[in-house]
């Protein structure tokens, strides 16, 4: 490439650190990239993501500069990203996917399960809080936002003030990965019980659908199959379900090369956590397409609507 690829990313710390490390993934000689740093109105404003709108006020403003032509690529965290199609964008690489597990960071090495009664945890995401509320319902679930070190703070940080001092969080394991911080971690809740967001821990970068061809080669060298399949299997149950960032689901779709199958695993949970609809489903890899849907029909059937604030429900 003649010119140096400019990358758009949000300014957050955990942002950069993930786009930085993709970048230098692509093998690109040195000066061969650039970052643009792009701040979001997910970035500006404390409030909570379902009053602004779900997760894609996070991505507006890379995608307006990716069509403006302000850059050639943008990288996002998956589970950002809306699943309609954006026109005249395209995914061009799903990268190798990190931990898509959720971790516990708990004052003094203590479990979930070892915490005591009432305990104070936070956690920004519906999800997750009806997963707490569904496994331990005598803890105090606490609304929190911030970037990671800010939540982390409140758990691990002695001079924070007491009433917003925090017991414990909940975060995904790729971003405390990612920013270097897995040694906080006191417990990894595991995916076969515990199943997080749709794509969680897989990036996705995207370029124009005119793209320059040798700048979207370079990029698609880093697309990796499986992570690219599962994410994409998670994302259409998503889509199916119409299940906006206020509704509690987890997905979690494992690729299995070695006996060439796919499964996916997938729970809606009542907002209080007082119950779950859980479905799961197998395929062999070549007829492993149409699992998103058969899981979230499945769903749907087992009552999921009159669990969770689903838009399929309306339909």
């Amino acid at each position: 490439m003649t010119a140096p690829l400019r990358i758009g990313t949000r300014a957050s710390a955990l942002a950069l650190a993930q786009t930085t490390a993709w970048a230098e993934s692509l093998g690109l000689p040195e000066g061969g990239y650039e970052l643009v740093r792009i701040t979001s109105e997910g970035d500006r404003s404390s409030a909570s993501l379902a009053t602004l709108g779900g997760t894609g006020v996070f991505v507006s403003a890379l995608r307006d500069a990716l069509l403006d032509g302000r850059v050639d690529a943008i990288v996002h965290s998956f589970k950002d990203l809306p699943t309609a199609p954006a026109p005249g964008i395209d995914v061009v690489a799903v990268p190798p996917r990190e931990d898509a597990r959720d971790a516990l960071v708990a004052a003094g090495g203590l479990r979930l399960e070892g915490l005591p009664e009432g305990a104070a945890v936070g956690t920004g995401s519906p999800r997750r809080r009806a997963q707490l509320r569904r496994r331990r319902p005598d803890l105090e679930v606490v609304d929190i936002r911030g970037n990671v070190d800010t939540r982390l703070g409140r758990v691990l940080d002695p001079t924070v003030e007491e009433h917003r001092r925090l017991d414990a969080v909940v975060l995904a394991a790729a971003g405390l990965a990612r920013l270097g911080r897995e040694a906080v971690v006191t417990e990894h809740l595991e995916l076969s019980d515990w199943p997080s967001a749709p794509a969680q821990g897989a990036l996705a970068v995207e370029m124009r659908s005119d793209a320059d061809a040798e700048q979207r080669a370079a990029v698609a060298l880093t697309d990796d199959a499986d992570a690219r399949l599962a994410a994409d299997l998670e994302r259409e149950v998503l889509r199916i379900l119409e299940a906006g960032c206020a509704a509690p689901l987890g997905v979690t779709a494992v690729v299995d090369d070695g006996a060439g199958t796919v499964s996916v695993r997938a729970s809606v949970y009542a907002l209080d956590g007082s119950d779950e609809v859980t479905v799961t489903a197998s395929a062999d890899r070549p007829e492993a397409g149409g699992l998103g849907e058969r899981i979230a029909r499945d769903l749907l059937a087992a009552g999921a609507a009159e669990l969770a604030p689903l838009g399929a429900a309306r339909g």
